[in-house]
């Protein structure tokens, strides 16, 4: 017994008649195409899923590079408050050495 009825001597006498037909080097191109054929599928499958992960990679990349530049900014901010209150306090401090001379 064979594949779902089918005896291997079947199996046989039908690839026989194929290799008749077509000739072992069509044969062989076609499976070489066909194969190819796979393994460009495959890729591209790969490819797909390659590609979902670098836009998850970059959105995060993205979300640290904004919150990077935002604590920047917040540093930035604090400094420049940091120097106007100093110069409020030398401004007041000039100014009660004006009002004791």
């Amino acid at each position: 017994m064979g594949f779902g009825g089918v005896s291997l001597w079947q199996l046989a006498i039908v690839l026989g008649i194929v290799v008749l037909l077509f000739g072992t080097k069509k044969l062989r191109n076609i499976g070489g195409d066909l194969g190819s054929a796979v393994k460009g599928f495959k890729k591209a499958m790969s490819e797909g899923v390659l590609s979902d992960d670098k836009k998850k990679e970059t959105s995060a990349v993205e979300s640290k590079q904004e919150t990077e530049a935002l604590e920047s900014k917040k540093d930035a901010e604090f400094v420049e408050s940091s120097a106007e209150s100093s110069k409020v306090e030398e401004t007041a401090e000039t100014d009660k050495n004006d009002k004791k001379s």
